[in-house]
């Protein structure tokens, strides 16, 4: 087999925040590439995609998915572990419509894979996060109790 090198680009679409120093969401759908050779197995470029951007989880809670268009939807596939991500770009030539590579969370359905820190550091994200949306929604009904308050005053002093 020929040895090939190239590049693949790769959809970021990770749900559950991952460990840098701390923990932090990634920007949704963010696009990074790769540079690997034909070689290169889909664990090896989960490995170099996270040393890449820095984060210090565990890869094996990470998968690498195919992702094709087909009328009108998006159908993802897990790869294997062993199977070699630019062989298949290579294949499948380069048209994004026809593959494309996009990293998401093991579909495991648990949170077996992290640390009791991890999880209280996840926590403190939530309630920061539910902290802020709670201000920003009583904000805004303060201002429209105000106005209306304003509203009847208006009314009753015709």
């Amino acid at each position: 087999m020929a040895l090939n090198i190239g590049f693949i680009k790769v959809h970021l679409r990770l749900s559950r925040p991952v460990t840098k120093r701390t923990s932090f969401y990634l920007p949704c759908d963010c696009v990074k590439q790769l540079h690997i050779s034909s070689l290169h197995t889909t664990r090896e470029v989960i490995q170099g995609l996270l040393k890449m951007l820095t984060v210090l989880d565990n890869p094996c809670k990470f998968a690498l998915y195919r992702q094709t268009h087909r009328d009108g939807q998006d159908l993802f596939q897990k790869l294997a572990l062993w199977e070699r991500p630019l062989l298949l770009r290579l294949i499948a030539g380069p048209d994004t419509e026809t593959l494309s590579f996009v990293l998401k969370e093991n579909e495991t359905g648990e949170w077996h894979a992290f640390s009791v820190p991890e999880l209280q550091n996840f926590l403190g994200i939530l309630e920061k996060e539910e902290s802020e949306r709670v201000r920003v929604v009583e904000q805004k009904y303060a201002v429209y109790r105000k106005k209306l308050q304003e509203a009847l005053q208006r009314h009753e002093a015709h």
